[in-house]
């Protein structure tokens, strides 16, 4: 939401740089790109900040984009059972369906990912995810589409997304990622060392990017349409206004603010092998320039 507020009011021309802005289908395609030294700032999620700390880069995460920021989804059918068995619904599910509750997701590690996985064993404590669902990969530009066509009977996703999902009267929410693990980090601003080590570049930086944040805060509609047309691909005013009132539109800028919950969502990251072992809050934040500008 920044970054779309960021071009559209020109705040990327008020940096002592000039601002090439390219646009990524996946996380590990930036991730790629950022550790072969093609980008300099990326706005993504978290876990892949991790991956790229993990692997050596000199880089580091200068602000919070956002929190909170997923909603489980799935069919009537299955919210209705959820709200009958609550912990006890996938063995359920599967005991009446003779198969494993299908679970659309992106991929192991990433930030929907995670919060799945600490939904169903930490949350629910239902068992290991691998052993109660079926979880298949879907990018989330693809969700609303697999599951209207039947071919998973849930997903975790993010805003607009969840928006869509739910104007469907044969779908529902099952939780919001916001009381699974309340106050997690979903994106992040993350830049080179080289950025972080030019002060007046990086606080600059910061400064527009809290300068948009509490742009959206103050104009949500005007931030709507800001981001509908960035993105294009179908995504109207009207859809962009209505998600931004979804508990899962929750946008910050301080990095203090997601340090607790980024630790824990780290020891997830390890276990599933995406990176070696938690990255220590001092190797992963540049706290520097954000404290700079306060």
């Amino acid at each position: 939401m920044q970054h779309y507020v960021m071009e559209e009011e020109g705040y990327y021309e008020e940096l002592p740089k000039d601002v090439t802005v390219e646009r990524f289908s996946s996380g590990p395609n930036v991730v790629k790109a950022f550790a072969s030294g093609d980008i300099d700032v990326a706005m993504f999620g978290i876990t892949p900040a991790m991956v790229l700390a993990d692997k050596g880069t000199e880089a580091g995460i200068l602000a919070a984009n956002a929190k909170n920021g997923f909603k489980i989804m799935a069919t009537a059918d299955v919210v209705d059972l959820y709200e009958r068995e609550s912990s006890a619904t996938f063995e359920q599910f599967e005991q009446e369906r003779g198969r494993k509750l299908r679970f659309g997701a992106p991929p192991d590690g990433s930030v929907p990912d995670i919060l799945l996985r600490y939904w169903i064993q930490e949350d629910l404590g239902a068992g290991d995810m691998e052993r109660v669902i079926a979880k298949s990969k879907v990018p989330p530009a693809k969700a609303v589409q697999t599951i209207q066509s039947g071919e998973i009977d849930a997903t975790i996703i993010q805003e607009p997304f969840a928006t869509i999902i739910a104007q469907e009267e044969q779908f529902g929410e099952l939780a919001w990622s916001g009381d699974i693990l309340e106050n997690h980090p979903v994106t992040v601003l993350f830049a080179s060392q080289q950025v972080i080590d030019d002060s007046n570049l990086a606080q600059a930086l910061v400064e527009r990017h809290t300068a948009a944040t509490e742009f959206t805060a103050e104009s949500p509609e005007t931030a709507a349409s800001h981001a509908a047309s960035v993105i294009g691909s179908g995504v109207s005013e009207e859809l962009a206004r209505t998600a931004m009132n979804s508990q899962a539109s929750d946008y910050l800028s301080d990095p203090h603010a997601i340090t607790e919950q980024t630790a824990t969502m780290g020891e997830f990251v390890a276990n599933v092998g995406n990176i070696e072992a938690p990255i220590a809050t001092e190797e992963l934040f540049a706290f520097g320039p954000y404290d700079a500008i306060q």
